[in-house]
């Protein structure tokens, strides 16, 4: 267990120049967390899912390490936008309706050939053809295949509703669709198994459910390892692959050791958010923080501190607020939870507070954490070593 008063007391220090709120990474666990999805990678190279990580500087932090390899986007508009930065290979993780940023793909060598685009239905062709005005590019294609488990013949479903491609054989079909059409190449596949990857088995205070949780996972990747397998055959046989990217954080180290798969994704281990303690396969060091400020004291055991109602997205629960952090053993109220302008916390560590003290806090979700501020200062021991911006903060918003 990490000394909590010590850490609080080292991020206090370090940011005593500050003004809360603000937000920050200790680059420590950052390049910690770095390692680690290295180490379990197994020698298969890294993509980075930006969205988890919504801050330039940091993409190129952990893309100079040894062991990282390319960007995962999550809009059309920020694989270009990427890509005229400089990333020179940007996978586009979803199908976008963008019909402008398609005919500047189009139209522009440079960008046709550093961007990768996500299809999963021939529809998606019709529209980017249609988009083109003109730009005779060649565009880079990537599959994606329906990774969810299906048991009872299809009655039982779970994972998340992403590809309408979930045997090899619809894949296949696409795949010489593709293939056939002038203006694209077929050069990748993606599985993202997120009922694996995104889904902690070892919840605490819920033993049975974390049991079946690790039970239906180990059921899936059995599952998916062999469909994967499948799938990657079909579609080498009507193109030449470079890549077939499958995974998650949570689940680098099962998808690495398949040998169908080429390289893995993984971005919210390296900020190490709330949702992603709970599991078994790896310990990950929190590394994104924000910190608002103590603003009113209203009474014995409770203090109010400003702003963060920074919810996550997904299912509503309590799981979504940002959790307090440090100092440890501050809670929500419960009539009141994590408010728009001020937020009121319970608990013994409140009477130690005075007006001015700072709350640090954990979001619940990586990137998301960036959509509210518009800087991150990186901790380095008992300073900030510097201040960068994030996606906010360079004036780009992308959902």
């Amino acid at each position: 267990m990490p000394d909590y008063a010590a850490l609080r007391a080292r991020y206090d220090r370090a940011t005593a120049r500050l003004d809360a709120p603000f937000a920050a990474v200790d680059t420590e666990a950052f390049d910690a967390n770095a390692a680690d999805l290295v180490r379990r990678a197994g020698g298969k190279p890294v993509r980075v899912a930006s969205k988890s990580v919504r801050c330039r500087a940091l993409l190129e932090r952990v893309l100079a390490r040894p062991g990282f390899a390319g960007i995962m986007a999550f809009t059309l508009a920020e694989a270009l936008w990427l890509a005229r930065s400089g990333f020179d290979d940007v996978l586009l993780a979803y199908p976008s309706a963008d019909r402008a940023g398609f005919a500047e793909l189009a139209g522009d060598p440079k960008l046709a050939a550093a961007v990768t685009v996500m299809v999963d239905d021939p529809a998606q062709l019709d529209l980017v053809d249609a988009a083109r005005a003109g730009g005779r590019e060649e565009l880079r294609v990537c599959l994606e295949l329906d990774t969810s488990l299906r048991l009872l013949g299809g009655r039982v479903r779970v994972g998340a509703r992403r590809s309408p491609l979930h045997d090899p054989a619809a894949l296949a079909a696409v795949a010489r669709e593709v293939v056939r059409r002038p203006g694209f190449r077929l050069v990748g596949l993606m599985a993202y198994e997120g009922h694996v990857a995104g889904v902690g088995d070892d919840v605490r205070g819920a033993a049975v459910r974390s049991r079946g949780i690790r039970l239906m996972q180990a059921v899936a990747r059995r599952q998916l390892a062999e469909r994967r397998a499948e799938a990657v055959a079909a579609v080498r046989r009507l193109a030449d692959l470079e890549f077939v990217n499958g995974g998650g954080t949570g689940s680098v180290q099962y998808t690495a050791a398949e040998d169908a798969v080429t390289e893995v994704a993984a971005g919210s281990g390296l900020y190490q958010p709330r949702l992603f303690d709970n599991y078994t396969a790896f310990d990950g060091r929190p590394a994104a923080v924000f910190a608002l400020p103590v603003v009113r004291r209203p009474g014995v055991g409770v203090v109010t501190v400003l702003g963060g109602g920074y919810p996550a997205s997904g299912p509503a629960g309590a799981d979504r607020p940002p959790v307090p952090y440090l100092p440890e053993g501050l809670a929500y109220d419960r009539q009141e939870g994590a408010g728009e302008v001020q937020t009121p916390l319970l608990g013994g560590p409140a009477d130690d507070l005075l007006v001015g003290d700072r709350v640090w806090f954990r979001h619940a979700k990586a990137g998301e954490l960036c959509e509210r501020f518009d800087a991150l200062h990186l901790i380095e021991g008992e300073s900030v070593a510097g201040t960068v911006p994030t996606y906010r903060g360079e004036g780009r918003t992308f959902l």
